[in-house]
């Protein structure tokens, strides 16, 4: 079964110095009928306008992940860190049992285009965690982001779930297997592609459940998140 949640029908805010989308309901957007997808609590996709940011804030008990597609974010938090996102890059907090952070735009002139990811985990409580990782190089196809085991290079959550960033080739169909009782969340992220025939451009994303195999498949370039749950 494959559920489409377009990209218009999320909650959309324009503060201005944020252009912000929820997929789930967030902040001053409340949807009962979508509260989350399975362990995925947030997918956030927001454009910051230049010199603006989110400043400090706390969060706890939450995996917490960043992909930027265009732009920079400056990052700092209480844990000490302090960095630079850049496209292509990805960002794993783990808050456990606490942290401070802001996150804001140090260009001057050119915006940032962001998704931000919220995974609940299977533990409370932990030492906070930072993680920053180049995935920029990556070709294209399927590869892991993050894992609950680090695998194959891969950032590490608290969480039996897997992300994958898929870039798909034009005509180059991609396949993902579920093993039975996993489920599926597809978020496309740039272009148009077919995921299992149904058609799903930017912004748009399916929630997958008793299916054995994921095809998607493009006419042009495209990229996709696509999260492998319990």
């Amino acid at each position: 079964m494959i559920t489409i949640r377009r990209s218009q029908e999320r909650g959309h805010f324009n503060h201005g110095w944020l252009d912000t989308y929820h997929t789930f309901s967030f902040a001053d957007y409340y949807d009962p009928a979508h509260m989350g997808f399975r362990d995925l609590r947030v997918i956030n996709e927001d454009r910051v306008a230049p010199g603006q940011g989110f400043g400090m804030h706390p969060h706890r008990d939450m995996e917490i992940i960043t992909y930027i597609l265009h732009g920079e974010l400056q990052h700092a938090d209480s844990m000490g860190n302090g960095s630079v996102i850049r496209a292509g890059e990805f960002q794993r907090m783990s808050a456990g049992s606490g942290v401070m952070h802001s996150e804001a735009n140090p260009s001057a002139t050119q915006p940032v285009h962001l998704y931000q990811i919220w995974i609940k985990p299977d533990v409370k409580g932990i030492k906070p965690e930072y993680e920053q990782r180049d995935f920029d190089g990556a070709g294209q196809g399927l590869q892991l982001m993050a894992s609950p085991d680090g695998q194959d290079g891969s950032m590490r959550i608290h969480q039996d779930a897997r992300l994958y960033l898929g870039r798909l080739e034009a005509d180059r169909p991609l396949t993902h297997k579920l093993a039975m009782g996993r489920h599926a969340w597809v978020q496309v992220t740039r272009g148009e592609i077919a995921l299992n025939g149904q058609r799903l451009k930017a912004g748009d994303a399916a929630a997958v459940s008793s299916e054995a195999t994921l095809t998607l498949l493009s006419s042009a370039p495209a990229e996709v998140l696509l999260f492998d749950l319990a």
